[in-house]
């Protein structure tokens, strides 16, 4: 809790969403800051942010002056992320506890609940991060992250190749499931918003990288579409198609 008096914090419920988008990208460089609908990827994100009614501030940690000047047009707290923790290794939990310590020595005082959002997400259900956090909350969980069904996709219906040229098609886990409807449910993480407690953020631990998210993980589910990230040229052009349909009538 550095720059703060542990005698002087406000214990007042504070949830804070943060924020994370970095200048450098190997599928796409700068990928938040590519035009989308007429404006930045990452100012959906600001927009999706603002409009969230369980978020109390929001912060931003980027290393890329676009993105910071951005976010100040938008009326966001901003935190230039040293060059250090802006890394291809930096961690997610090390980039967020980044912002969450400068919000904390400006205010002088320690959030409890934290909502992670990327900004190379430009698609998320409008109430997905107050859902996160009310589960969150009302759970007592360590964190909640955002799922979808991978119905098609199923493992069940995954295949490898083996044999001596790596060209004999076996199905990767044994089954006799053939119809969809028949399939066990599975979940695939979105990315569309992650919501822990501050405490088991700065639980840190180097041998365990996803230990930031506890030991009680629940996951709030979406549908296929609903979320979407952009890391590629098809990535942001799908995003395009998706916010088109989402405008029309009866959209997504």
């Amino acid at each position: 809790m550095s720059g703060i008096d542990p005698n002087s914090v406000n214990r007042r419920m504070t949830r804070l969403a943060v924020i994370i988008a970095r200048k450098d990208s190997k599928g796409l460089p700068n990928k938040s800051m590519q035009p989308l609908a007429g404006k930045p990827v990452i100012a959906w994100t600001f927009e999706h942010a603002m409009g969230c009614k369980l978020i109390d501030q929001i912060v931003l940690s980027s290393d890329c002056p676009q993105i910071l000047e951005t976010g100040r047009d938008y009326g966001i707290m901003t935190y230039e992320r040293p060059a250090q923790r802006a890394t291809d290794t930096t961690t997610i939990d090390d980039a967020v506890r980044h912002g969450i310590e400068c919000w904390e020595a400006d205010q002088g005082r320690q959030c409890d609940y934290v909502a992670i959002l990327y900004g190379n997400i430009p698609l998320r259900p409008t109430d997905l991060t107050d859902r996160a956090m009310k589960k969150l909350i009302e759970t007592e969980a360590d964190s909640v992250q955002s799922v979808y069904p991978v119905e098609k996709m199923h493992p069940f219906w995954m295949k490898k190749l083996s044999g001596p040229f790596h060209d004999v098609l076996e199905m990767y886990e044994d089954n006799r499931v053939y119809r969809r409807q028949d399939l066990p449910p599975v979940y695939m993480l979105d990315a569309g918003v992650l919501a822990m407690t501050r405490t088991n953020l700065f639980n840190v631990d180097p041998a365990e990288p996803h230990n930031f998210l506890g030991h009680d993980r629940r996951g709030i589910v979406t549908s296929p579409g609903q979320v979407m990230d952009v890391d590629d040229e098809l990535d942001l052009a799908l995003a395009q198609v998706l916010l088109e349909k989402r405008a029309q009538p009866g959209g997504l």
